[in-house]
This record gives structure tokens, C-alpha cells and sequence, in this order.
């Protein structure tokens, strides 16, 4: 019978919240590649140690970068975040929109003037003649849920 691979809780916690450094063989620093506490894979003690080493060690950003594993754009990025958030800034976030940028007040209004003139106009109606009036383009299910969200906070 073949072993089992052994569980890492580590690695799958930092997977989860999107903190896992994708290559940590790249990683050729002394300290993450001799000492337990330095671990490569973890992305967020990667971003703080190449910030230190550069501002209190004098390193330079791409030879900092590189020693790390990142990229010279992922210190500046990391940099300008620490400055601005501190050590919760190194912490990953979610890509893209944080919020509806398409449903503008503009567009819902729009919407609630087509439909007290017919009520009767479907989702996907409405979208279409959003599309020809503001040039976006919209998924109706997008569209059905602002509009149930403003009719729950209405109640």
C-alpha cells in the first residue's frame, strides 16, 4: 500500500486565504531558505521581510525582489501599501470590482422611469434598452437583484 501524503494545515490555510506564494522555490534568500520561522510560502512574511531588508538593511527593490521571489512592480505595490494600511496592507485581497460599478443612480433611475411607463417590460428588456441608452451591458440577473435590494430597503 502506497503512504498517504501528510496533511499540511499551513499550506492549506494560507491557499485559503489567498496568501500561498505560487512558486517558493524561487525564493533564494538566507534566512527563508535556512530558518524554520522564514517560511517561502507564505506570502505576506515574504512581502514584510523584503520591505525591511530594504529599508533598514539597505538592500536594493530588484535585488530585494528578487532574493524573494517577487517581482520589483510587487515591492513598489507592497510598499506603497504598508506605507498607506501598515502590516494589514501585505494581506490579500479579492481582485476586481468591490462593488456594483455598472448600476449607477443614473441606470436605476432610467429603470424606474421605463418601468412606471410599462411595468410590464421584462428583465431582459430593460437591459437591452440600458445597453442602447448608456452603452453598458448588463446580465439580468444582475439587474433583478438591484432591483430587489432596493425594494427590500424601500420596505
Amino acid at each position: 500500500m502506497g503512504r498517504r501524503p501528510r496533511r499540511d494545515p499551513k499550506g492549506e490555510a494560507l491557499r485559503r486565504q489567498g496568501a500561498l506564494h505560487p512558486r517558493p522555490e524561487t525564493v533564494v534568500d538566507e534566512l527563508f531558505r535556512e530558518a524554520e520561522f522564514f517560511d517561502p510560502r507564505d506570502l505576506v512574511q515574504l512581502k514584510y521581510e523584503m520591505l525591511r531588508r530594504v529599508e533598514a538593511e539597505g538592500y536594493s527593490a530588484s535585488g530585494a525582489a528578487r532574493a524573494f521571489g517577487l517581482s520589483r512592480p510587487s515591492f513598489y505595490k507592497a510598499r506603497r501599501d504598508f506605507a498607506r494600511e501598515g502590516l494589514p496592507g501585505l494581506l490579500p485581497r479579492k481582485r476586481g470590482p468591490r462593488a456594483g460599478h455598472k448600476l449607477t443612480e443614473a441606470v436605476l433611475a432610467f429603470v424606474d422611469g421605463e418601468r412606471d411607463a410599462d411595468a410590464a417590460l421584462s428583465t431582459a428588456t430593460l437591459v437591452d434598452r440600458i445597453e442602447a441608452r448608456f452603452g453598458v451591458r448588463l446580465h439580468p440577473r444582475s439587474l433583478e437583484r438591484a432591483l430587489a435590494r432596493r425594494a427590500k430597503k424601500a420596505r
